[in-house]
């Protein structure tokens, strides 16, 4: 098979390569899926560059998610019922971003055909993290704000449409004031830039100085540490990514004085500590709310297999308009 390999970490456009590989074989209660497509998600990148927060032996293959045809079962009751079957791919080992993926026959889940093979290969990392965030973990009930940073990604827009279907508000923070408009015309409810003065004083503002009760954050450094001085009373935060690779500083007073609680949220970590019904609830809600298109990402473009360093070029220009897919291989 052709597989995308790095053996050695570093910029991706440099140190990817595509290797001529053995097929490998599935062992019992895993499956082989013939990977159709996979987006290149910042976790692909930070693991690329030995910066995420599992670090893989070398050589490695990368992507951690995608959309493919459960092509050979190693057995099991699971494996023999998704054989044949298009599904979307969760791979905690990385390696979607190769023509054959083995994987447990717990992490595919069928897709219908109502949802593309580019919306199906981005099922987990975004539509997953997104909904497990605001409807479980953190549960923002109707009316409520909810803060979050970096606002024009692809999740980022999501939680946008999640807001305006389940009635919570959305405080959203971009960099540029463009980037605000645009969220604006999408229906964010209160669209920050940070060209426009500090956060913590736009968000006060917004919520006549109560600050809000709920928050998610992915960016760290300064922008991540005015997200926590936003929170009020009891407010909670969660922290799911580090996009500046800077850490959040806290104030101790405000979280003693407040109740304050700021907590990490790792979806690899989060989705096996859930039972198999409240799973497959999440699944089945996730698949309807792709088809209603509330769970949808714009897509820039798509490359093949063979161009990966072009794909990674693309992906690390700024305001590139959507994410950046690889085609593995024909359906």
């Amino acid at each position: 098979m052709k597989a995308i390999v790095f053996d050695r970490h570093g910029d991706p456009a440099d140190v990817l390569q595509v290797w001529d590989m053995p097929e490998p074989e599935p062992s019992f209660g895993q499956v082989r899926v013939r990977m159709l497509a996979a987006p290149i998600n910042p976790s692909d990148l930070l693991t690329i560059e030995g910066r995420y927060s599992k670090v893989p032996q070398l050589p490695a293959l990368p992507g951690y998610e995608g959309v493919g045809v459960v092509e050979k079962t190693g057995g099991g009751l699971l494996g023999r019922l998704r054989l044949g079957k298009r599904v979307a791919v969760i791979s905690a080992h990385g390696g979607t971003w190769s023509e054959f993926c083995i994987v447990s026959a717990k992490h595919v889940v069928p897709m219908p055909e109502e949802i593309s093979d580019e919306q199906a290969a981005m099922f987990f990392v975004n539509p997953i993290t997104a909904v497990a965030m605001v409807r479980s973990a953190l549960a923002v009930p109707p009316g409520e704000f909810l803060l979050q940073s970096a606002a024009g990604s692809a999740l980022g827009q999501m939680v946008i449409r999640l807001g305006q279907t389940f009635g919570f508000r959305t405080i959203n923070v971009v960099r540029r004031r463009e980037q605000a408009e645009q969220l604006r015309h999408l229906g964010g409810d209160v669209c920050i830039s940070e060209a426009d003065g500090p956060i913590v004083d736009q968000v006060r503002a917004a919520t006549n100085g109560q600050g809000v009760r709920f928050a998610i954050e992915c960016v760290g450094g300064s922008t991540g540490s005015a997200i926590v001085q936003c929170l009020g009373p009891r407010g909670r935060c969660l922290v799911y990514g580090l996009l500046s690779g800077e850490p959040i500083q806290v104030d101790p007073r405000q979280m003693i004085s407040q109740g304050n609680i700021i907590e990490g949220f790792w979806l690899a970590a989060w989705l096996p500590r859930q039972g198999i019904l409240r799973t497959l609830r999440l699944f089945r809600q996730v698949k309807k709310l792709m088809c209603a298109g509330v769970l949808r990402s714009d897509i820039a473009a798509s490359y093949p297999q063979a161009d990966v360093t072009q794909a990674m070029r693309h992906v690390q220009q700024s305001a590139r308009g959507g994410k950046i897919l690889l085609r593995i291989s024909p359906r």
